[in-house]
């Protein structure tokens, strides 16, 4: 196995456009331009690069960032063994000389001193300098930088500098409307488009919530959760409390509020 084919997605993964996002992304892909994807957290931002990774037939490297993040952590570092030390390629080297594309969830987790180090990827250089080992790789033709966040949970702390951000084209994603999350949601779990609408209203009475008490809607993601369990044999009620709400919120008045919605959805 080559290590383009170890990254490959070779089952195609469900994705329901919203709107003419597939194809956007396959011009910024023709062109090589490094993507930026934004959106709350559940709406189907790393399903879609998943997607598009298969649909393009490239292999896919994904990061999830974080504060402890290191720069050595992306690019690489040397480690010490039996014959005394060897070179190991962090993800986005790996990605740099074979093609991948390289994806860098919630990137803004990433401290800023680490995530400068994608600068000469993502400019007309498409170069990645590993100062360590004294090498400058140049991307292979196929290479893409994505990277994702979640603007709602933007900081002075918890951002990217304009100097990163201006090297990007960006897609802003949202939760789906309510009859195409219907539709992820019967296809995703097998259940009935009623019961998958019913619980796609329950949704939408707490992303209402949003800014009156709730820092964060509940996410297309945890729609399925709870569709899974009620599949699975769980009663709808204890379902959505277990999966749509204690998980979001820890709010005894706006917990309320949410049974109640569960409990006139299900009688």
């Amino acid at each position: 196995m080559t290590d383009k084919d170890q990254y490959k997605i070779h089952e195609e993964p469900f994705y329901q456009a919203q709107d003419d996002e597939i194809e956007l992304y396959e011009a910024a892909y023709a062109a090589r331009l490094p993507v930026m994807v934004k959106g709350p957290t559940g709406c189907g931002k790393s399903r879609f690069i998943e997607y598009m990774a298969w649909k393009l037939d490239r292999p896919l490297i994904t990061v999830a960032c974080n504060e402890d993040m290191t720069a050595s952590d992306l690019v690489g570092r040397y480690l010490l063994d039996a014959n005394g030390t060897r070179w190991l390629d962090g993800p986005l080297t790996t990605a740099a000389r074979i093609g991948a594309i390289c994806y860098l969830d919630e990137v803004v987790e990433a401290r800023q001193d680490t995530t400068v180090v994608i600068h000469p990827l993502t400019d007309h250089r498409r170069t990645l300098p590993l100062d360590k080992k004294g090498e400058l790789i140049e991307a292979h033709p196929d290479f893409q930088l994505v990277i994702s966040y979640n603007p709602g949970y933007q900081s002075l702390m918890k951002d990217l500098k304009q100097s990163t951000k201006q090297r990007f084209a960006g897609f802003e994603f949202d939760y789906p409307t309510a009859e195409v999350e219907t539709g992820i949601i019967a296809k995703e779990t097998g259940i009935d488009t009623e019961l998958a609408a019913k619980l796609v209203g329950i949704g939408g009475t707490a992303r209402n919530l949003k800014g009156h008490g709730l820092d964060e809607g509940i996410s297309t993601r945890l729609l399925t959760y709870a569709a899974a369990l009620i599949k699975g044999g769980v009663a709808p009620k204890a379902a959505c409390r277990m999966a749509l709400v204690r998980p979001i919120t820890d709010d005894a008045d706006i917990r309320d509020t949410l049974d109640h919605a569960i409990d006139a959805t299900f009688g």
